[in-house]
């Protein structure tokens, strides 16, 4: 059942999508610094583990530039938002226009060799806009997976606006996700998958930022099982209206070791790029969950 909350977020979203992708873009970049700052000040739950989570990334930041990381942080997020809610009214013109990336060619080689490609991002700036970035611009459709959200018509809603901007969209739970990612892998398509959090049991234990976190096996089981390339993105905002992105070299798949070996060298190999990418553009960082294992049960206990 549906509770009051969840009825309410659904709401808020809902006016999201039919509002701000009305506004002029610069009345909806001003909106989202507006209620990015609000929500700071009102340091609330996510803004405090935000804060947190940057501490770990910069341990030598005192908590004035701490505080300064995380209200950068918020303006990131939000500006997250204010563009995700305008993707669906984008020409294919703005699309094109809105992502500088780096070594593109090793997407576009690995594609061209017929064998897959896996792109594996953090949470870092939008990764919605690089997905419309590559089905509009690149002309490059792909498939991707969607954690069930509460409530299910929030979710609902989330996949069919995913689904408007050229993704094939799974659900994350009920098994068969994994069998359909394989096909299209094979098939010499291209998956893209958030991969720097994942606290369930099948997490792959990686050192992230001196500390024990999980990630996803996802995407080096996929990498290992269809001989798809296994490539990180990294993504960040500057100053100016367009978002910048690196694509890094392949991660291999290991000579030796069994599955779950080879799956978990992989994982951290792209944790360490994760990091990098991070560590440069810590504001551009949208965790605000708890991620380490020392603050999960810190939670519990």
């Amino acid at each position: 059942m549906s509770t009051a909350r969840d009825r309410l977020t659904a709401a808020l979203y809902g006016l999201g999508w039919s509002t701000v992708k009305k506004l002029p873009e610069p009345a909806a970049a001003a909106l989202g610094r507006t209620i990015a700052d609000i929500a700071w000040k009102r340091r609330g739950k996510g803004v405090l583990r935000l804060e947190a989570n940057l501490a770990r990334v910069v341990p030598d930041a005192g908590p004035e530039r701490l505080a300064e990381l995380s209200r950068a942080g918020m303006r990131s997020y939000m500006r997250y938002w204010m563009e995700s809610f305008r993707l669906p009214t984008w020409s294919r013109e703005r699309a094109q226009r809105s992502l500088e990336i780096k070594d593109i060619h090793q997407l576009t080689e690995g594609l061209a060799a017929g064998k897959g490609v896996v792109l594996a991002l953090p949470h870092l700036a939008n990764w919605d806009l690089a997905g419309v970035w590559a089905t509009r611009a690149l002309g490059l459709p792909f498939t991707t997976v969607a954690e069930r959200l509460k409530p299910e018509t929030l979710y609902d809603r989330f996949v069919a606006y995913r689904e408007s901007l050229g993704m094939e969209v799974l659900p994350h739970t009920g098994g068969a996700a994994f069998g359909t990612l394989s096909r299209r892998l094979r098939d010499g398509g291209l998956v893209c998958l958030v991969a720097d959090r994942d606290l369930s049991a099948s997490g792959v234990e990686v050192k992230f930022f001196g500390d024990t976190a999980r990630m996803p096996a996802g995407p080096a089981l996929l990498a290992q099982q269809t001989g798809a390339l296994l490539l990180p993105v990294t993504l960040w905002y500057d100053e100016s209206p367009v978002m910048k992105g690196r694509i890094h070299p392949p991660v291999e798949v290991p000579a030796t070791g069994t599955r779950a070996e080879k799956a978990s060298s992989m994982t951290q190999a792209l944790a360490d790029v994760f990091a990098t990418g991070i560590a440069d553009h810590p504001e551009d960082w949208h965790m605000l969950q708890r991620l380490w294992l020392a603050d999960l049960e810190e939670r519990r206990t």
